[in-house]
């Protein structure tokens, strides 16, 4: 991620952010020349909107059920922080003094030994390595496993603007489970137009102009047993693996628009068989009109189009539209093909040594 350059009334490396504007920065007492160093600029980072950006907020509204996470102090300005590597960090280390190579820009994650280390130390020692750790520039701390949160710990949060946070989940639950989620959060994303589908078991998203039947097709293919992903506006993200997934933008999910019809609800008309939430990206097929003297298009199949999204390199099959042609047909047996290929089975390649051992066979 691209940091802004300091300008002269910003804060210097022996400075922390104090996460509230005109707030005097305390010193970095003791803070190590190559910690202070990493962490010079400003605050750590306010959303930006790029895609990937993952703030303190969106990770707790996200995991509040599913981690079981619960605000113990620092929250407010401190939610809009940026995690800028969607990690976990467990920071024994860094409170017994070492902050070289510290991984400030990760959650800082407590668990039963970092805890159990902080209380067995004397008090005044204990405040001051909670102080580095905290004026270090960090998105946050969790406390695993169900432990309290010292009163240092809450008094530096408020201070600083440091999100705290408590789960009762064993540290080796939560790190496998929130590292899942930031996965998801982090992952690249973008918006298209086009309506995605399930059908026979493919991702398959069906894009083109508007007015040229996208959202007409998807409700004949759902009609005929499959199932709808995203109307005209799918978001798709990749994940770790290069993967592809597809998905409706929250606020219109399940919802389709049919020209004359108007807003449909697919469940309520079809069943919740007839939906799905999410569902791996595995073939493109764009709808284009059919111009004159474009009526030989790819007629054998041979042709291997791809559509590149996310970096990613789709399959992609080009529809041309035509008066007549019976586009849910036409998309049903598109999927059943690509299947086919998937297998092995290529029917224009098949067809050409039939061909040819014909002619051998004839002695032409």
């Amino acid at each position: 991620m691209s940091r802004t350059t300091a300008k002269p009334d910003q804060p210097t490396p022996d400075t922390v952010p104090s996460g509230r504007p005109g707030r005097p920065r305390p010193p970095r007492r003791g803070v190590p020349a190559r910690a202070a160093s990493v962490t010079s600029p400003a605050q750590p980072g306010k959303a930006n909107g790029s895609a990937g950006t993952v703030t303190v907020g969106a990770f707790f509204e996200r995991g509040r059920e599913r981690l079981g996470l619960r605000l113990a102090a620092g929250g407010g300005e401190g939610l809009a922080r940026v995690i800028e590597e969607p990690v976990l960090y467990r920071c024994g280390l860094a409170l017994s003094g070492f902050y070289d190579f510290f991984a400030f820009r990760r959650i800082q994650l407590i668990g039963f030994a970092e805890h159990a280390y902080l209380e067995a130390m004397p008090e005044p020692r204990r405040i001051a390595a909670l102080q580095r750790l905290f004026q270090a520039g960090i998105p946050c701390v969790i406390f695993s496993g169900g432990l309290p949160a010292f009163a240092e710990t809450v008094e530096l949060a408020d201070t600083l603007d440091v999100p705290v946070f408590l789960t009762a989940m064993t540290t080796l639950r939560f790190t496998s489970q929130a590292t899942l989620l930031l996965e998801h959060l982090s992952a690249p994303r973008r918006k298209v137009h086009g309506t995605m589908i399930e059908v026979a078991g493919l991702g398959i998203l069906i894009e083109g102009p508007a007015g040229i039947g996208k959202s007409e097709t998807a409700l004949g293919l759902i009609k005929r047993g499959h199932a709808l992903v995203a109307d005209d506006l799918t978001e798709l993200r990749r994940d770790a693996d290069g993967v592809i997934h597809g998905a409706a933008v929250a606020v219109t999910r399940h919802y389709m628009e049919i020209r004359g019809i108007g807003i449909i609800y697919i469940p309520a008309l079809f069943g919740v068989a007839a939906v799905r939430g999410e569902k791996a990206l595995d073939l493109v097929i764009t709808l284009l009109p059919q111009k004159e003297g474009e009526q030989d298009i790819d007629r054998s199949g041979e042709q291997n189009l791809t559509r590149e999204l996310l970096g990613v390199r789709i399959p992609q099959l080009i529809i041309p539209v035509a008066p007549g042609r019976d586009l849910v047909n036409i998309a049903e047996t598109a999927a059943m093909e690509y299947k086919l290929k998937l297998s092995g089975h290529v029917a224009h390649r098949d067809l050409d040594e039939q061909i040819k051992r014909h002619h051998a066979e004839s002695g032409g």
